[in-house]
């Protein structure tokens, strides 16, 4: 009967995410890094006597920067897992919590 029984997946907490705060914070940070950057481009684009090819790199990523800091910052964290479906199967003899009613 040994052989019979499936083994538990045990959960660890390296496993889970990091915290909402945590990970707000980590992409603030970031995305004031590139526009950090995006601001020494502009000054450097038109404070700096350069050449004019990397006059228009300092434009260029002056222009593109904040589109890439902004699909950065709207990052969340790593993507889910795919669902496992050789998971138990949910107890069906429980109602479920938005099926419920009032007074039951």
């Amino acid at each position: 009967m040994k052989g019979l029984r499936k083994k538990q997946a045990v959960h660890q907490v390296t496993d889970a995410k990091p915290s909402l705060t945590a990970d707000i914070r980590k992409r603030e940070v970031a995305y004031l890094i590139k526009m950090g950057i995006r601001t020494i481009c502009l000054i450097l684009a038109v404070v700096v006597p350069v050449p004019w090819p990397y006059r228009l790199l300092f434009i260029a990523a002056a222009v593109f920067l904040p589109y890439i800091a902004v699909i950065g910052a709207n990052e969340r964290g790593e993507p889910a897992p795919p669902p496992d479906f050789q998971s138990p199967e949910a107890n069906q003899t429980e109602i479920p919590l938005h099926r419920r009613e009032i007074g039951s």
